[in-house]
């Protein structure tokens, strides 16, 4: 579970640049991008990648929590036991900004086609 856990993050980590990146391509101070339509479009994606960036890592740390409690809790386990971190609690809140950026940003399209 910890590779999947990696990978979940890795993941995230990824898919956050790329949404971060068509984020900075859609706002309308920037040249990039052409018509207000278009940038709109661009914004909805930074968004919706965004919010699967927040749902890989949300997935990677509730993975993670689950193992580690099931594992504390099993009398039968005999390595070493493992407590839920400050890292896993940021983890967690990192994916919920991400999960609200992402949907502000998903939300955000109605209002430019609103006045078109």
């Amino acid at each position: 579970y910890i590779q999947a856990c990696r990978a979940l993050m890795v993941a995230a980590v990824c898919l956050s640049v790329f949404g971060s990146i068509l984020a900075l391509i859609g706002m309308k101070c920037s040249t990039i991008g052409g018509s207000d339509r278009t940038k709109a479009k661009v914004t909805c994606s930074a968004g919706a990648t965004l919010i699967f960036a927040g749902l890989s890592s949300l997935s990677a740390c509730s993975l993670y929590a689950h193992k580690t409690t099931s594992e504390y809790f099993d009398p039968t386990f005999i390595a070493a036991k493992y407590e839920l971190g400050t890292a896993l609690f940021i983890g967690w809140a990192g994916a919920t900004l991400c999960l609200v950026g992402g949907s502000i940003f998903c939300c955000s399209i109605t209002e430019i086609t609103k006045h078109h």
